[in-house]
């Protein structure tokens, strides 16, 4: 038996992955959207810019658009640093993003639940970034959208795990105050210098 792991089965570093996950309502977007602000400049973090198999749409996150048969191969070939998949669609985090961990720099993505023990296994530094809120906020926040009835976010809420399981590294902010309370809590959790 060989003294350590072959190169392939190593665990990619010395940088870190950051996924951002969290129920609809606890206003993810909104956070990240001000932490990409916040941390706008610095040479050692990037914010990934996810692919996903559906058409872009202005309403929705801004990506980059792949079809299935892409998605597929991409996943089939290796050719993605993390890919997943959720309500019929495909996402992928492009490959080009482990340059930014192996060369010591941070990684931050918008990710899901389906991706996390992926990230554990493949990276020396995984963490996962939950954003939440009470519940009665989240349903609050749905309503106050217009796009659901009250039993479709009722039905939201039930299904969302509110609280992954069996997550090392997990961070936990819950977002109930300002934007700028939340982005600092995000910036001390993940050990950014407030200054920055």
């Amino acid at each position: 038996m060989p003294d350590r792991l072959p190169e392939a089965a190593a665990k990619l570093g010395p940088g870190k992955m950051i996924l951002v996950v969290g129920p609809s309502g606890a206003g993810k977007d909104t956070l990240m959207a001000a932490l990409k602000e916040r941390l706008d400049g610095r040479s050692d973090v990037a914010f990934a810019r996810r692919a996903i198999t559906r058409t872009a749409d202005a309403d929705a996150e801004d990506h980059d658009t792949l079809s299935r048969a892409e998605f597929d191969r991409a996943v089939t070939t290796g050719e993605v640093a993390l890919a997943w998949e959720a309500h019929g669609l495909g996402y992928v985090i492009p490959k080009t993003y482990d340059d930014m961990i192996r060369s010591g720099g941070t990684v931050i993505a918008n990710g899901s639940r389906r991706v996390l023990r992926q990230a554990e296994e493949k990276y020396q530094t995984a963490i996962t970034l939950l954003i939440t809120a009470p519940v009665e906020v989240l349903a609050e926040r749905l309503a106050a959208r217009g796009r659901e009835s009250r039993k479709d976010i009722q039905k939201r809420l039930q299904r969302a795990d509110l609280e992954p399981d069996n997550v090392a590294n997990l961070v936990r902010v819950e977002n109930t105050g300002t934007v700028e309370e939340a982005v600092h809590r995000m910036m001390t959790a993940l050990e950014f210098e407030p200054g920055a």
